[in-house]
């Protein structure tokens, strides 16, 4: 499957392309966007995105013979890829268009921010395969929709509009389809332009509470920690600066 990583300016965009599978999966695939990930390192935004008519609608199941499949290993390597994406040096935005089920949707769900199309299908198809939701599908529906929601999805394999999953708490945003793209691209490039070492910090204090669900005072502590090590920044100097003159900021990621 290939995967190829374009760049503009301080953005790189790491795109699936093999739309004839809507962009699904199989174990190479993994290992090709594991190496995409590598080389858009120093980047100071990424963007996630689907050639065709789909983000990815999962894995590649074509292929997969139950009675020899090793599904551990499988997944084992897409959880690797997930924290891989999750930790990525900057800012990371996914463009949710078509499908993005299974796989599609555990890389939506490891990214910092995700625009969904209006027409986008979310959910967890997973009933009709006799297999149970993976890929972070649990914890995302579960803390955004609650258990009742979660279970109704999962039992019936009814799958979200992109508008609903939006307006459900699921994901960041819903753009008219025909838009998602190049307002992703807009949002992505402001904010590469933008003060990356506090953004980065900032998805460090975020990971610490979604991942050890610590409270308001540590939280407080974190973020007090933050701003001083902050403090001794170019972009920080700069900021303070550009405030003082009453000019724009110019910041470079330092």
């Amino acid at each position: 499957m290939p995967v190829r990583v374009e760049r503009s300016g301080d953005v790189a965009e790491v795109v699936l392309d093999w739309p004839q599978k809507l962009n699904s999966l199989d174990l190479g695939g993994l290992d090709e966007l594991d190496a995409a990930l590598g080389s858009a390192i120093g980047a100071r935004a990424l963007v996630l995105r689907g050639e065709g008519r789909a983000f990815c609608a999962g894995r590649d199941v074509s292929q997969v013979d139950p009675a020899t499949d090793d599904a551990r290993s499988y997944l084992d390597r897409l959880t690797a890829l997930m924290h891989r994406l999750s930790e990525f040096p900057a800012p990371t935005f996914g463009v949710a268009t078509g499908a993005c089920l299974g796989v599609g949707l555990g890389l939506l769900v490891a990214c910092d921010v995700v625009y969904v199309a209006d027409s986008a299908k979310i959910g967890s198809p997973f009933a009709g395969l006799g297999a149970a939701l993976d890929s972070g599908g649990h914890a995302l529906f579960v803390e955004r929709l609650g258990t009742h929601r979660t279970l109704d999805l999962i039992y019936t394999g009814e799958l979200m509009s992109g508008a609903d999953a939006v307006a459900s708490g699921v994901f960041s945003r819903v753009v008219p389809a025909d838009d998602v793209l190049e307002f992703t691209r807009e949002k992505a490039a402001a904010v590469a332009a933008g003060p990356t070492a506090a953004f980065l910090a900032e998805k460090r204090l975020v990971a610490r509470l979604r991942d050890e669900r610590i409270g308001l005072w540590e939280s407080v502590a974190d973020e007090t920690d933050a701003q001083v090590g902050l403090s001794s920044t170019a972009d920080y100097e700069e900021g303070f600066a550009a405030f003082r003159e009453k000019r724009r900021p110019r910041f470079t990621g330092r």
